[in-house]
């Protein structure tokens, strides 16, 4: 059960839903309403878990030497998964995804998959092993979640719409904050870069809420004023928590914003999906939460 847990908390396995989130509300507002799972959601999302739990996992073996002295409980450090073995386990992955994208590519007869699939990889190792502690690394893992939602769009029968283009770029700039939030998670932040990094998921959290606007002659539902309610209340719970991080920034209260960062993902994207025709499937993905949070007691995500 140790070793169990070891490879748990190396795949930070809480996050895994904020990507199953990710990829489902991308697919599901690009298709028609009362839609029915087939193959090429099965496909895309096993992609989509296969390229994130690579990237947690090839995290932790770039930064093998930082976290010896950074974070020396982490699995690779502290011993509990050699190095080797976890390179195998985050390079297989990575091949494992990128393959199986372009599988779905051959199944639905449109190379968007692979080629978003073969893209994310590439960000990833571009993140993980080049730009992580450069100023593009924000940018970077921005940009790894804007393509998590396009490969979920990737199954989509028509081309790509300026709605949509605009909810993978809300998810990717809400991100490029987090990420940015979370740059010195360890040690004592700087409260400057905390409050323009909480500026930043504020953008993508308005262009989120604002994408109808981007839709031209999409059909999209008659959003009520309680629409930009539901998102202020949003933004506030999210904010008041990056400010409690400002105020003293501490590792712990850091991280703590970071991780409620991270799971109001999974609602930003039901509400996402909520403005399309597939309301249902808006409570689908909000039940990602469950699952999350439950595992988040026991395995840091951060």
């Amino acid at each position: 059960m140790r070793t169990v847990r070891a490879y748990l908390e190396l795949l930070r396995l809480p996050n895994v839903f904020t990507a199953i989130a990710d990829v489902s509300m991308g697919f599901v507002v690009t298709q028609p309403r009362g839609l029915v799972l087939g193959g090429e959601f099965a496909g895309l999302l096993i992609v989509s878990v296969c390229l994130y739990l690579a990237g947690m996992v090839l995290n932790d073996v770039f930064d093998a030497e930082i976290d010896a002295n950074d974070r020396p409980q982490r699995p690779i450090p502290s011993g509990r998964i050699p190095l080797g073995t976890a390179r195998v386990v985050g390079w297989s992955l990575l091949v494992a995804g990128t393959a199986i994208g372009w599988l779905v590519s051959m199944r639905t007869g449109d190379v968007r998959a692979g080629i978003v699939a073969t893209a994310l990889s590439a960000c990833v190792v571009l993140y993980d092993g080049v730009l992580k502690t450069t100023f593009a690394g924000p940018l970077a893992m921005g940009g790894c979640r804007a393509l998590n939602v396009l490969l979920g769009m990737s199954a989509a029968t028509l081309p790509w719409s300026g709605g949509n283009v605009a909810i993978a770029a809300g998810v990717g700039l809400y991100i490029v904050g987090v990420t940015r939030f979370a740059r010195r998670e360890a040690k004592t932040s700087d409260p400057g870069q905390l409050a323009l990094a909480t500026a930043i998921m504020l953008g993508g959290i308005i262009l989120l809420a604002e994408f109808h606007k981007f839709s031209g002659g999409e059909v999209v539902i008659d959003l009520p004023p309680r629409w930009y309610w539901f998102w202020l209340i949003i933004a506030l719970l999210i904010v008041w928590r990056c400010v409690r991080a400002v105020a003293t920034p501490s590792p712990t209260n850091v991280q703590a914003a970071v991780k409620h960062a991270i799971l109001s993902l999974i609602v930003l994207d039901a509400a996402v999906c909520y403005a399309s025709e597939n309301r249902d499937w808006a409570f689908a993905i909000l039940a990602l939460l469950v699952p999350a949070m439950f595992l988040g007691r026991w395995i840091k995500s951060t």
